[in-house]
């Protein structure tokens, strides 16, 4: 049995992430600002004979990642995988985007996640698992750019950088450290989002519906990947696809077919 952390674990991918993990015989730390949603996981989780226990935390705030260290340390002693799974959403263009807006997405999708793992890392050193993980939830936005989503593309692609810096650094200690990168799948993510654009909120839910993906579904793409010691974790087909144009394609070119695809959505806003 493994002891695992997972943020952002009381609604969305989080909860099928802990889900999937409890099934496997796992001990799961449900950490989250939602008190309700945190408990109808460790509920559903210890319902169907697993394994977890709620822990309210705000990853903005260090005192609470410190005092989720601590709690942890006297309850496990160590900590084998930490999932950074807690994340909000921003949409807009660059002039709607408030600096406010700006600073909300990247202390949470960001610095909530250095926090986190500052934090946590010295319960990882501590385990004698055979396998440490720090599996960081970026998005398919943060390898391949689209307009009207600037600062939360900034905040995915800081994430997908922190987790290639991370996994060279803690490599030589036996930590694995990887990075997930799903497209929209069905998700509650929508509900957290800001925009000073007022059809922003109408373009994502519609985005959201359509995808035909589940949560359930990329928590188990997320076990086979990080079981399988990958670093990076694509989800989606599409997503698999347009970041091998953008990798191989030279990057005019690659710039050029997207400026062509989203040229009516940015005439529109114009």
């Amino acid at each position: 049995m493994r002891k695992i952390l997972i943020t952002g674990a009381g609604s969305g991918l989080g909860r099928a992430l802990a889900l999937r993990y409890a099934q496997d015989g796992n001990e799961v730390c449900v950490a989250d600002m939602n008190e309700e949603g945190g408990a109808e996981t460790v509920d559903e989780i210890v319902s169907k004979g697993g394994a977890a226990f709620f822990a309210k935390c705000d990853i903005t705030q260090q005192w609470d990642v410190d005092k989720l260290a601590i709690s942890l340390a006297e309850r496990w002693g160590s900590l084998d995988m930490l999932i950074n799974n807690a994340g909000v959403a921003t949409a807009g263009q660059l002039e709607f985007e408030s600096m406010e807006q700006w600073q909300w997405v990247l202390d949470i999708n960001l610095l909530g996640h250095v926090r986190m793992t500052k934090g946590m890392l010295p319960l990882l050193r501590k385990s004698k698992n055979a396998s440490r993980d720090i599996v960081n939830i970026a998005s398919q936005a943060g390898l391949t750019a689209a307009p009207g989503m600037g600062s939360y593309c900034v905040s995915k692609a800081s994430m997908v950088s922190l987790s290639e810096t991370s996994h060279l650094e803690l490599a030589p200690e036996g930590i694995h450290v990887s990075v997930v990168c799903p497209a929209f799948f069905d998700t509650n993510l929508n509900k957290s989002l800001r925009s000073g654009d007022e059809k922003m909120q109408n373009v994502v839910d519609k985005m959201i519906k359509k995808s035909g993906v589940t949560a359930d579904s990329i928590a188990n793409k997320v076990f086979d990947g990080v079981s399988a010691r990958k670093f990076m974790i694509l989800t989606h087909k599409e997503g698999i696809k347009a970041y091998r144009l953008k990798r191989f394609l030279s990057f005019e070119r690659y710039l050029a077919m997207v400026k062509k695809r989203t040229a009516k959505y940015v005439k529109k806003r114009i």
